[in-house]
């Protein structure tokens, strides 16, 4: 298996490297397109659904959306490139529209549900002006065709404001309170049209769309309408029109400027429609798009604009609620492109390994979006797959060899595979998750799952991670089978007895080897395929583990196959190297605690990540703070930032044929392509820009509180229409513009159907739900008529409803009814007549009056005065009966139904609990159940509606101590105080569910001293020797760094292990090496003070070893052997100083301990080893009293260096002695060095050199070298000497040479005159008499 995973591999990289070359061409042709623009494509966000003007087009060809609170700019007329955003709404947009009118065609104007509106200069997207003279929402906007700088906005109040461009000045007028739909300019014009008989006088003409499913003109002389325009019924498919499309019907009209006779307007399932108004019949409207099926839209249309261009073409543009933006040509009525749009955060990316360039995205709009990014012909070849999948599409995985299948998880847990080359419904896994799926991995099959090869082929299984922390195993040939929880298989194969940490990533290594598993404790687990045995466990990252990403194994560099990044939720992304791991696996476990290499630079936690295919080591990272991040891993280096997102991103993918381009998307609704080379940041931004880029991300997320808003009290009684997918009121519609639900409340759409406002009863009054009102506005020299749309308000009535309708309704008859039912009523009650006199049951026997109690209410929805009245008849059980039926149960008639007996009583408590749970009443409803002695059901109902501290306390006061569900109902509740980070209340739990291991692990996740403390002591109580030694280790660090010696020390002494004293002692030895710095420390041992000054360094550790540790000459040897196995990661530029001082102090351990064992070689060896590591920081202080004899070469070498370097220190501590007598040295360095920084430090030992022959020179040195304790002879080397004097030669013949070449030139005629040529030798042979001195100077220090 694992050679077929790498042949896959392989040979995609040779077809990549194939289409290279054809790739270029096309991205070249759209570079020139595009002329610079950062974002090369771009799938933007979905226009606004329900409002009459929420996009238009210049006079030039340039198309201005609104989607959410941004408005996107595409040039239409050519290829739909984006030229641009413009961003400054803080909530959605319900209205836009350009200025019509020459010179200032490029000016346009937008309202927003916040009250403003804006003037906008297209051309170079920046803001002109904002009014905000509404005081809520607009919800109407056009700029006149007329009067190029008059703009008229209307808002849901009924306000309507007439805004001036060239003076800022406002105008308001108010009508009638009632929301305004629609505002529309038009001219006065003679032009009469003569259509069935029906002629025009003077004005003008008003088309109009309703939910009457007709369009009706209206003549503003007459002030009535003039003609009617019924919808034809369109089949598809040979089906006839859905009911619930006309009840979701919003017709949408244009007018094409210059067209009196022809009338554009949407119909049932988004066909546009071309009305020719001069004929009758079947002849009157013709289809759009009928060349080819799929042209039109398949839902309803929203808005329509126009315009004739230049070269003579008619355009029109329409948006729809299927996302997509049509351009059409009003010649041919056939389509010209189609722009799809995202109604939802894009939340999974991913290109297909078989199939080049095929991209696949799952978007919270619950479809799945596959592009074909290398097509020519059509650069938005976009195919949508909605089909079983009805919640937003969380996560995707192409198969690995099988072309064409994609799998995908979603937000409500489930699983499916979609074969995305035919139009069959997805295959659905029967394994549910129970919260949202995140991760989707294909991968060899591990037990218990096995099934065989079909034709030679490889076999996977596909492999999902969801949000409750299961990962399951599922057999894509058999997906309505069981799927396997590979936690069992992790338990078995390692003895794992203690509850696992909740899964929250994983990630197959390409060759199938090995997978990685992520955790919610920020622990990364890496298993051997196919027992999942355990290899390693780093524990770097202490927040939960968003994303895992394996290298690519087509490097040539094999050294990087076992390279695993990971980010969590803190904002640092770790690159860890497991090669020694994966090719010699360990009989047990290892803990890895430090990475390979770190990636700082995001400030927000890293959501996804992809390695390039192109590149080795280079890597791309995507984080809340909003920006995308190229990496170079191995120098840990930013290469380049993209910015171009507004909110956070959610997941990212380099372009498999172009080495230059990453694919992203995030929050926004918008998925962007980008070129690496072309951006203008390297890092994401800090300090004020990133407080600049976060009020921009919040510039979308200001809408929520608004739409919680109410809806006028006319809307009361209609059905709830839907904004972009989200059920609304009709008052809401005007304030939001556009749907809005999903995650963060923030603005995700659904793109689920909701029924839009109600016509009524019928047709015939569905036409009185509006008016139409005209008003005139003159300003000289123009005359022009400004037409409104109103929401018609309903009064409802507030008189208290009759129990007996019927009764009441006949009483306000006519006179003469009256007095014949008196007739009536007399006969019936003296002769016993019969008849039809049921609205005299009041006064007749009682039959009359029971059949009089079932008129009216019934048939009127008034279940309740139905149930009172049962109720008064006797029939009781019935009543209840109904009440159950209808929801209406309450506590009088709970009260009251022990009177139809035990078991009816029974049955109307729990269909009362059921009611009381839609009603959010779960204590009320716990409390009925308890009632009827049905406590584990009352326990359950509190425990799945989260109430555990409820839950517990009845089962405590209720059951025995023993009881189960007791230790059931803490585990759970733990679980949630833990997610929700109430570290110390879960550990409550835990320990009350005598879970002791769970109790110290989620305390440690705090992370702190005192935590770690805490959890230490836990572990030791319960007995967990293993734990209690790992958190005591990581509490000694954090106090080590803080320089509290004496809480780090009490920390160790309380384990008694081994591995815990090895530690100890080499805390021990690095407290000592900080006392002989005499830095500031938080505590100290009495033992650490300065002491006598002629007890040497060895002897001093030595003493303390045997009285405070008690290290006998017995232990040192496996002391040494344990320390030893420990690992040492060799220093990097980027090691932190407590890194550094924690393996310099490790490895002068090692060698106090040689000198115990009196092995001279490995004291010297990890001495120069302890000196190595601080070198770069200048942290040192060796003593010099150790001469002595070595045999083995390298120990000798060492030595020699350990030797020379302690000389060069003695030199520099001997020049500052000299220097001056206020400098005091403590222990070998002065206190100016001891309290300087590092890098002052590093600087010092660089100019060591320097210093010491500026020394000698200027101030002599008393005394001889012999006082140093060291022979000086050391710094001085024979082959140093000769390799000195042939440099010296090698400069006299560079300087010949360059006599010669200057003599040469003179004498041909060169360009440069004899004092440039005078000046230019001298440099050079200074240049390399500088590089030969510095190189002297580094041969002498090594030597």
């Amino acid at each position: 298996m694992p050679s077929l995973y790498g042949s896959v591999n392989i040979s995609l990289l040779r077809f990549h490297n194939a289409c290279n070359s054809f790739t270029l061409v096309i991205y070249r042709h759209l570079n020139v397109v595009i002329q610079g623009v950062m974002r090369e494509r771009s799938l933007p966000a979905s226009p606004n659904w329900y409002c009459s003007r929420c996009s238009d087009v210049s006079s030039s060809g340039l198309l201005g959306v609104g989607a959410k609170n941004i408005i996107y700019l595409i040039d239409c007329p050519f290829l739909c490139v984006f030229s641009g955003e413009l961003v400054g709404h803080k909530d959605l947009v319900s209205g836009f529209s350009f200025c019509q009118h020459a010179g200032q065609s490029h000016i346009c104007v937008s309202s927003s549900s916040d009250g403003s509106v804006r003037f906008w200069d297209s051309s170079s997207k920046t803001l002109i002006r904002e009014h905000t003279a509404h005081q809520s929402s607009v919800s109407a906007l056009h700029w006149s065709p007329v009067d190029k700088n008059l703009v008229v906005s209307g808002d849901e109040k009924g306000v309507v404001v007439c805004h001036w461009y060239h003076t800022g000045d406002t105008t308001s007028f108010f009508p009638e309170p009632r929301t305004i739909f629609c505002l529309t300019y038009f001219f006065f014009s003679s032009h009469v049209i003569a259509t069935n008989g029906v002629s025009g006088g003077g004005g003008c003409y008003l088309a109009s769309g309703s939910k009457d499913q007709t369009v009706r003109l209206w003549s503003t002389a007459k002030g009535k309408g003039v003609m009617t325009l019924k919808l034809p019924y369109l089949k598809r498919r040979g089906t006839a029109v859905d009911p619930g499309v006309k009840e979701r019907l919003w017709l949408s009209v244009h007018w094409p400027k210059g067209r009196p006779t022809q009338l554009v307007s949407s119909c049932f399932s988004g066909e546009l429609v071309m009305w020719d108004l001069t004929k009758t019949g079947k002849q009157r409207w013709t289809l759009f798009g009928t060349s080819s099926e799929g042209q039109n839209h398949s839902r309803i249309v929203f808005n329509m604009s126009s315009v004739h261009l230049q070269d003579g073409r008619e355009l029109l543009i329409s948006t729809s609620m299927d996302r997509e933006v049509k351009c059409w040509d009003l010649a041919s009525l056939e389509c010209c492109w189609t722009l799809p749009t995202l109604g939802g955060f894009v939340y999974a990316l991913t290109f297909s390994p078989v199939g080049t360039g095929c991209l696949a995205l799952g978007v919270g709009d619950n479809m799945i979006r596959v592009w074909n990014t290398l097509t020519t012909q059509n650069k938005y070849d976009v195919r949508s797959f909605w089909q079983g999948i009805k919640s937003k599409v969380t996560a995707l995985a192409w198969h690995p060899t099988k072309e064409g299948s994609l799998s995908f998880g979603t937000d409500d847990g489930k699983v499916g595979i979609y074969d995305v080359f035919s139009n069959k419904p997805p295959q659905i896994s029967s394994s549910y998750h129970r919260k949202t799926v995140y991760t989707l991995a294909w991968g060899p099959p591990v037990p218990p799952m096995s099934f065989g090869t079909a034709g030679g082929k490889p076999s996977f299984s596909l492999y999902s991670c969801a949000g409750e922390g299961v990962i399951l195993q599922h057999d894509p040939y058999k997906l309505n089978g069981e799927a396997s929880d590979i936690d069992k298989l992790i338990r078995d194969t390692n003895d794992i007895k203690h509850k696992l940490s909740p899964h929250t990533d994983l990630s197959w290594k390409p060759d199938g080897k090995v997978v990685a598993i992520g955790n919610e404790d920020g622990c990364i687990d890496v298993y051997q395929a196919p027992s999942l045995k355990l290899l390693c466990s780093i524990q770097q990252h202490h927040k939960i583990i968003n994303t895992l990403r394996w290298h690519h194994d087509h490097s040539s560099a094999l050294e990087l196959h076992c390279l695993l990044a990971s980010g969590s939720s803190n904002a640092i992304v770790y690159v860890h190297d497991l090669r020694s791991v994966i090719e010699n696996p360990p009989e047990s476990p290892v803990v890895l605690t430090e990475p390979y290499r770190r990636l700082c630079g995001h400030t927000a936690k890293i959501t996804s990540m992809a390695w390039s295919p192109h590149h080795n080591a280079r890597l791309v990272t995507v984080s809340y703070d909003g920006t995308a991040q190229v990496w170079d891993v191995l120098e840990e280096a930013a290469v380049s930032n993209y910015r171009g997102h507004v909110g956070y991103l959610l997941c990212v993918d380099w372009s498999p044929v172009d080495p230059d381009v990453i694919w992203t998307g995030g929050k926004d609704f918008t998925l962007q392509e980008w070129s690496v080379s072309k951006q203008e940041f390297t890092k994401p931004p800090k300090g004020k820009k990133m407080v600049d880029l976060k009020e921009k991300m919040k510039a979308n997320t200001k809408q929520k509180k608004k739409n919680k808003k109410a809806g006028p009290s006319g809307a009361e009684g209609a059905a709830q229409p839907e904004v972009n997918g989200a059920p609304v009121t009709i008052g809401e519609r005007a304030v939001t513009g556009q749907g809005v639900s999903g995650e963060d409340d923030e603005d995700e759409a659904s793109s689920t159907s909701s029924p839009a406002p109600s016509p009524g009863s019928s047709s015939e009054n569905s036409s009185c739900h509006f008016k139409i009102f005209c008003y005139f506005c003159v300003e000289a020299p123009n005359i022009f008529c400004l037409s409104a749309t109103f929401e018609m308000q309903r009064k409802s009535s507030k008189k208290p409803r009759s129990m007996l309708p019927l009764s009441t309704s006949m009483d306000h008859r006519p006179k003469d009814e009256l007095l014949q039912d008196c007739i009536t009523l007399a006969s019936v009650r003296h002769d016993n007549s019969q008849g039809d006199h049921i609205h005299l049951g009041l006064f007749a026997d009682r039959q009359a009056l029971y059949r009089m109690f079932d008129e009216g209410h019934v048939e009127a929805g008034h279940f309740d005065s139905v149930v009172y009245l049962r109720l008064w008849s006797g029939d009781l059980e019935g009543a209840l009966q109904l009440a159950t039926e209808k929801g209406e149960l309450n506590d009088h008639l709970l009260s009251i139904a022990p009177m139809a007996g035990f078991v009816v009583w029974s049955r109307t408590v729990e269909a009362f609990v059921k009611q009381l749970c839609l009603q959010e009443q779960y204590l009320k409803a716990a409390s009925h159940l308890l009632s009827i002695n049905k406590l584990y059901e009352a326990v359950d109902l509190l425990r799945s509606h989260k109430l555990y501290r409820e839950a517990i306390a009845l089962v405590k006061a209720r059951l025995p101590a023993d009881e189960p569900l007791l230790k059931e109902l803490y585990t759970c509740w733990a679980a949630v105080l833990e997610k929700d980070g109430h570290f110390s209340a879960a550990a409550k739990c835990y320990l009350a569910a005598d879970a002791s291991f769970d109790a110290a692990k989620v305390i440690a996740r705090k992370n702190d001293v005192l935590s770690l403390r805490t959890a230490a002591s836990l572990a030791r109580i319960s007995g967990d020797s293993s734990l209690a030694q790992s958190l005591s280790l990581r509490c000694a660090k954090d106090l080590a760094a803080a320089r509290d010696w004496v809480g780090a020390q009490e920390v160790l002494s309380l384990q008694d292990s081994l591995l815990v004293s090895s530690r100890s002692v080499n805390l021990g030895l690095e407290d000592e090496l900080k006392v002989c710095e005499t830095s500031s420390c938080a505590s100290r041992h009495p033992w650490a003070s300065p002491g006598e000054r002629h007890i040497s360094i060895m002897d001093r550790v030595r003493d303390v070893w045997e009285e405070q540790f008690a290290v006998s000459h017995q232990s040192v040897g496996a002391l040494l052997q344990e320390l030893k196995s420990a690992e040492s990661p060799m220093p990097t530029a980027n090691s932190p100083l407590r890194q550094v001082l924690l393996h310099s102090s490790l490895h002068l351990t090692c060698a106090v301990l040689s000198w115990l064992l009196a092995d001279d070689d490995q004291l010297v060896t990890e001495l120069w080893h302890a000196v190595a590591w601080p070198r770069e920081a200048g942290h040192f202080c060796v003593s010099a009293e150790l001469l002595l004899h070595h045999t083995e070469e390298a120990a000798k070498a060492a030595a020699s260096s350990l030797q020379a370097f302690v000389l060069y220190h003695r030199l520099y501590e001997c020049w500052w002695r000299t220097s001056g007598g206020s400098q005091e040295i403590q222990n070998g360095l002065s206190l100016s060095l001891a309290d300087s920084s590092p890098e002052d430090e590093m600087k010092d030992e660089v100019s060591n050199g320097g210093l010491l022959e500026s020394a000698e020179t200027h101030r002599p040195v008393s005394g001889s070298f012999h006082k140093l304790g060291l022979d000086p002879s050391l710094l001085l080397c024979e082959p140093h000497a000769a390799c000195q004097a042939t440099q010296r030669a090698v400069r006299q013949i560079q300087q010949q040479l360059a006599a010669m070449v200057q003599q040469h030139s003179q004498t041909q005629g060169g360009q440069l005159d004899s004092g440039e040529k005078r000046d230019d030798s001298p440099a050079v042979i200074s240049t390399t008499r500088g590089s030969s001195d510095s190189q002297d100077s580094a041969e002498a220090e090594q030597g």
